[in-house]
């Protein structure tokens, strides 16, 4: 081959096409998710310790080749927002093991033991850049192992007495010559200032991203033999849950055990959970639509998925449909919905599509926030019917109900609750209507039957909203539908199915 087959030279760039690229891309990540898809599938009962050791170690490196060539795609493709560093939270014990398994199975080739040991007193969640830490010990255990021929090799981790975290690997290998000791993390270049691959390059990206962690790393040779290289990681890098802020909500769920798929395409919604779930220790990540979020299903494991109704590209009731395929890996795995539309056809539908509980935005408060998430993670993914929400379950006064149906009497009960399933779902259709067109008078009539009707079950708080929303309505104003008047029929709604499972109950069709 000479430089006649380069139409351009040898040398020259050519220029990259974007269409081709997404394409390529496409078909990139397909192929890796496929791999570990694959994975996934394979029943590791039927192997011995082993084999199951080394399908272990092939998930964990797919794991990681899936991170860094979003990475590398990203930056092709041009797509800043993903390209840009985001700090995660990254559960220690998981990611200890996950780097244990990629490179045990290194070690062993070379007939090393790979020792990886934790401090009590670590921090159990780091929040930074993943990708950047990853980096930083593959390198420096790559190197550890290629230069190790008999013993083993060490990674510590624990806290150091200036306050770092402090993560440290050991070889028993020859150590390092003074020379190599002075340029260790330089670049030996070619001559043209080009690094040759093998010659310091490994070690001079680690110093940087060293360097984006915000920590700072060293090397040394061992008085016994070997040598140790050190990264310390100052406290910004990780979660510290004390102080006054902590104390105040006692009852927050512990979720460092946890690992979040948070399909959410607004950045503000994405921050406030992202800090919720941060907050409770959990390990998350972002997918900003639809099909992002099934990607991010099809690489890696997750106990639960926080999935926004209203996305681009896929919605997430299809991203639900989809994921409850009995054949597919998560489809027994929690979910919950997120969505401004709380009405009963809305939720009906969720529910179908497999969510397992609803949170309405906006967001409650944290410990709310937490409480959903637990008590769905308690009941496993197992499907059940679709219940009612904690606080629809605490916003009747239940005796002002039983008080009101016992008046009744047994005769007269079953008659009663369907003029007020009646009366609720007529007082519905015009406060739409009247929120729609802006019409007060329509809505001073409307609430006005609703504060009656809420009053005589004990629904004080749809009581509270009637009267406030009445008031408003009378003053001339025009009730915002996107707030008080959307919070009144939230709650219209949840009376009226409250009502409904009472019908139910009593023998009458809902």
């Amino acid at each position: 081959m000479n430089s006649a087959d380069f139409p351009h030279g040898p040398s020259a760039a050519t220029p990259l096409d974007p269409g081709r690229m997404t394409l390529l891309g496409h078909d990139l990540r397909a192929a890796v998710s496929d791999i570990i898809g694959g994975l996934r599938l394979i029943e590791q009962d039927r192997f011995d310790e082993p084999t199951r050791l080394q399908l272990e170690r092939v998930r964990a490196s797919g794991e990681i080749l899936a991170r860094l060539l979003e990475e590398g795609l990203a930056m092709m493709l041009g797509e800043d927002e993903f390209a840009a560093t985001h700090p995660a939270n990254v559960q220690m014990a998981r990611f200890l093991y996950d780097i244990e398994m990629r490179w045990s199975g290194r070690a062993r080739e070379k007939n090393l033991d790979l020792v990886v040991t934790r401090a009590p007193d670590v921090p159990q969640v780091l929040t930074l850049d993943r990708i950047a830490l990853e980096r930083i010990l593959a390198n420096i255990l790559s190197n550890a192992i290629k230069y190790t021929d008999t013993g083993r090799v060490s990674l510590d981790v624990g806290m150091a007495d200036c306050g770092a975290l402090r993560i440290s690997v050991a070889d028993q290998g020859p150590g390092f010559s003074a020379a190599a000791l002075s340029r260790l993390f330089e670049i030996h270049g070619r001559p043209d200032g080009a690094p040759k691959p093998g010659h310091g390059l490994g070690m001079h990206i680690t110093r940087t991203m060293t360097g984006r962690l915000g920590g700072t790393i060293s090397a040394e040779n061992l008085p016994g033999g070997g040598a140790r290289v050190t990264l310390d990681l100052p406290p910004e890098t990780w979660t510290i849950d004390a102080g006054p802020a902590a104390e105040a909500l006692p009852d927050l769920p512990d979720l460092g055990h946890v690992k979040v798929l948070v399909a959410e395409d607004n950045l503000t919604n994405q921050t406030i959970i992202g800090h919720m779930l941060a907050r409770m220790g959990a390990q998350f990540e972002i997918a900003s639509d639809g099909v992002e979020a099934l990607d991010w299903l099809e690489r890696e494991e997750f106990d639960l998925a926080l999935i926004d109704i209203e996305m681009p590209r896929l919605s997430g009731i299809e991203v639900m449909r989809a994921l409850r395929r009995h054949d597919r890996h998560h489809a027994r795995m929690p979910v919950i919905a997120i969505t401004a539309y709380v009405l009963r056809a809305n939720r009906d539908a969720i529910y179908a599509a497999g969510a397992d509980a609803i949170l309405a935005k906006p967001l409650a408060g944290l410990e709310t926030f937490g409480m959903a998430i637990a008590n769905v993670l308690a009941r496993g993914g197992d499907t059940l019917p679709p219940t009612p929400a904690e606080d629809e379950r605490t916003e009747f006064d239940r005796k002002s109900f039983d008080h009101l149906i016992e008046i009744a009497g047994p005769d007269s009960a079953r008659e009663l609750l369907e003029r007020l399933a009646t009366d609720l779902a007529k007082t519905e259709r015009g406060l739409i209507a009247g929120l729609a067109e802006a019409d007060s008078a329509a809505v001073r009539a409307e609430t006005h039957v609703l504060i009656a009707l809420a009053g005589a079950v004990g629904a004080a708080r749809l009581q509270a909203l009637a009267q406030a929303l009445n008031s408003a309505a009378h003053r001339g104003g025009r009730p915002d539908p996107a707030s008080l008047g959307q919070d009144t029929l939230a709650h219209l709604d949840r009376l009226i199915h409250f009502v409904a499972r009472e019908r139910a109950r009593r023998g009458e069709a809902a």
